[in-house]
C-alpha cells in the first residue's frame, strides 16, 4: 500500500537514534507496547526495594515497640504514628524543590538519605535494654521526627522520577508491522515494578523485623540501618552508570514569570487563562511549557481527593494493626506481621494486571484511562472500609470482652475470633493501592513539565502529609466502640467523594488520550 503524499513527508522526516528510536510519531502507528527496562532502571528499583525494606521494616515495629516497650498508650501511640506519617510527606515538598532548584535528584538523593541513616542509628540506640522508658522515647522522638522523616521525605519525589529518567523517550519499531514499542508504555511498566519493589520490599521488611524484635529489639531496628548503607552504596558506586539530570536554570522563576504574564494579558477569547503565554518571543518560556503547565494545574486539581484517600488508607498501618490485637491468634504470630499479606497480595497483583488485565482490556478496545483506574481504586478502598466495619461488628459481638470496655478487661485482650478474617481486608485495600497510588504516580509524571518533574511528584506525595493530618484527627475516635462508627463514617463519606471524584473529573481521560496522541 502506498503512502499518501502527506505520510510520505512525514515518512522522510522520521530520524531514528543509534539506539533505533525517534521522537516522532510513526504513520504506521498502530498500538504501542512497553520496552524492557534498563540496567541503570533496575539499579534505581533495586534501591527503592532496600529502601523500602528499611523504612517498613522499622515503621511496621513503632506500634508495638511503643505499647509494650515504652508504655505508650494504645490511642497515643496512632496519634504518634500518625504525626509521623505527616512529617514524612510534609518534607516532600522541601525535597521536590531542592531537587528542581539546585541539587538535582541524585544529590538530593545521595544527601538526605545519609541524613536517614543518622535516624535509623538513633532508632536501634533507643530499643537498648539499659535505658529508661522515658530516655528510651525521646531517642526514639528525636530518631523519628528529625532525622528518619526529613530524610525519607526528601527523597521521595526524586526517587520516585530517577527510574524513569532511565528510560529513552520516543517511538522503537519492533517485527509486527505497526507495533511499536512506546515510551509511555515503558514509563506505565517502569512504575508498576517501582511499585512492586516498593511492597517486596516492604513485605521483607514486615516479615523480618518483627520476627527479629521478638529476641531483640536492638537487632530488629539494626537492620533497616544496614539496608539504608546498602542503598546509598548503591548509587556511589554506579553513579557512571545512571542517567543523571542536572537543574536548567531557575524552573519556579520562569513558573512565576509565565504566570505573572498570563494573568497580565488573559483574554476572554482564550480557553484557558495560561493560553496568554503562547505564541510569544520569550526566552524563559515556549507554548510547551505552557501546555505542561496547564496540565500540571489540571493534575493539582485531581490530587485533591488524595488528601482524603490517604487519610482512610493510613488505617492500614495502625487501626488494622490494632484490630488484630484484639483477635485470637497463633503464638507465633505478630498483629503486625499479618499486614505483609497486604504487600504479597500486590507482589502477586501487579504482573497480573500488567501482563494479563491492561492487555487484555486494550485488545478488546476497553479504555483504562487514569482517571479510571482512580476511581477504581477509591471504590475498592470504599469497599475495603464496608468489610472493615462489618468485621468490628463480628469483634464486639464475640465473647469474652466484647467491645473491651467492662470493668475486667485485661491490658492486652481479645476476642473469640479469629484473626485470619483480616486477611480478605489486606487484599481489597491492596487493589484499591495498585487502582489509586501507582496510577497517581504516573499521572504525576506524565502530566508535568520535563523541569518540573520532581515537584509534582512532591505535590502528589504531599497530599500524604495532609491525609496524615485528617488521619490525626480521625484518630481521636480511635478507641473501643467508637472505632466501629468511625469505619463506619470514613466509609460512607468516601463513598460520595467517589462519586463526585467521577463526575467532576472523568472527562480529563479524553484529554490525557488526545495528548498521547499528539505526542
Amino acid at each position: 500500500m502506498k503512502l499518501s503524499e502527506e505520510e510520505a513527508i512525514i515518512e522522510k522526516e522520521i530520524i531514528y537514534d543509534e539506539f533505533g528510536f525517534t521522537a516522532t510519531k510513526p504513520p504506521d502507528y498502530s498500538a504501542g507496547i512497553p520496552h524492557k527496562l534498563s540496567f541503570s532502571a533496575w539499579i534505581v528499583i533495586v534501591a527503592e526495594l532496600f529502601e523500602r525494606f528499611a523504612f517498613y521494616g522499622a515503621t511496621i515495629m513503632f506500634t508495638t515497640f511503643m505499647i509494650i516497650s515504652l508504655g505508650i498508650e494504645k490511642a497515643a501511640s496512632v496519634t504518634i504514628n500518625r504525626a509521623f506519617s505527616f512529617t514524612v510527606y510534609f518534607f516532600t515538598l522541601l525535597g521536590g524543590y531542592l531537587s528542581d532548584q539546585y541539587l538535582g535528584k541524585y544529590r538530593t538523593v545521595v544527601y538526605f538519605s545519609t541524613w536517614y541513616l543518622i535516624g535509623m542509628v538513633l532508632l536501634t540506640l533507643s530499643s537498648v535494654p539499659s535505658f529508661s522508658k522515658s530516655t528510651g522515647f525521646a531517642i526514639f522522638a528525636v530518631a523519628i521526627y528529625v532525622f528518619v522523616s526529613i530524610g525519607s521525605g526528601s527523597i521521595k519525589a526524586s526517587m520516585t522520577t530517577i527510574p524513569v529518567d532511565q528510560i529513552r523517550t520516543g517511538y522503537k519499531p519492533t517485527e509486527t508491522p505497526g507495533l511499536y514499542y512506546d515510551s509511555k508504555r515503558t514509563i506505565t511498566r517502569c512504575y508498576t515494578f517501582f511499585y512492586w519493589a516498593i511492597n517486596l520490599g516492604a513485605l521483607l521488611g514486615m516479615i523480618i523485623c518483627p520476627e527479629v524484635a521478638l529476641y531483640s529489639n536492638v537487632g530488629a531496628f539494626a537492620i533497616p540501618a544496614f539496608l539504608i548503607v546498602l542503598y546509598i552504596l548503591l548509587f556511589v558506586f554506579f553513579k557512571k552508570r545512571l542517567v543523571i539530570i542536572k537543574p536548567k536554570g531557575s524552573p519556579f522563576n520562569k513558573v512565576y514569570k509565565c504566570i505573572k504574564y498570563a494573568r497580565h494579558h488573559k483574554s476572554s477569547t482564550n480557553q484557558h487563562w495560561l493560553d496568554a503565554a503562547k505564541g510569544i518571543q520569550s526566552e524563559e518560556w515556549d507554548d510547551e511549557f505552557v501546555e505542561g503547565l496547564k496540565r500540571g494545574f489540571n493534575a493539582c486539581k485531581v490530587f485533591l481527593f488524595y488528601p482524603f484517600y490517604n487519610a482512610i488508607y493510613i488505617n492500614v498501618s495502625d487501626s488494622f494493626i490494632n484490630q488484630g490485637l484484639q483477635m485470637k491468634r497463633p503464638k507465633w504470630l505478630q498483629a503486625s506481621m499479618l499486614s505483609g499479606i497486604h504487600c504479597l497480595a500486590i507482589i502477586i497483583i501487579i504482573p497480573i494486571f500488567d501482563i494479563w488485565l491492561y492487555p487484555a482490556l486494550a485488545k478488546r478496545n476497553i479504555p483504562m484511562g487514569p482517571i479510571k483506574r482512580m476511581t477504581l481504586g477509591f471504590i475498592f478502598l470504599v469497599l475495603t472500609f464496608v468489610y472493615i466495619t462489618v468485621l468490628q461488628k463480628f469483634i464486639y459481638s464475640s465473647a469474652p470482652f466484647y467491645d473491651f470496655t467492662g470493668k475486667d478487661v485485661p491490658i492486652n485482650p481479645h476476642n473469640d475470633i479469629s484473626i485470619w478474617w483480616q486477611v480478605p481486608l489486606y487484599i481489597i485495600i491492596s487493589i484499591s493501592e495498585i487502582f489509586a497510588a501507582v496510577t497517581g504516580l504516573e499521572y504525576a509524571y506524565s502530566q508535568a513539565p520535563s523541569e518540573l518533574k520532581s515537584f509534582l511528584q512532591a505535590i502528589f506525595q504531599f497530599t500524604g502529609a495532609i491525609g496524615s493530618l485528617i488521619g490525626m484527627i480521625i484518630s481521636i475516635w480511635s478507641y473501643d466502640p467508637a472505632i466501629l462508627w468511625s469505619f463506619a463514617a470514613q466509609a460512607i463519606i468516601f463513598a460520595i467523594m467517589t462519586v463526585a471524584f467521577w463526575l467532576i473529573f472523568h472527562k480529563y481521560d479524553a484529554q490525557t488520550e488526545s495528548q498521547e496522541n499528539s505526542e
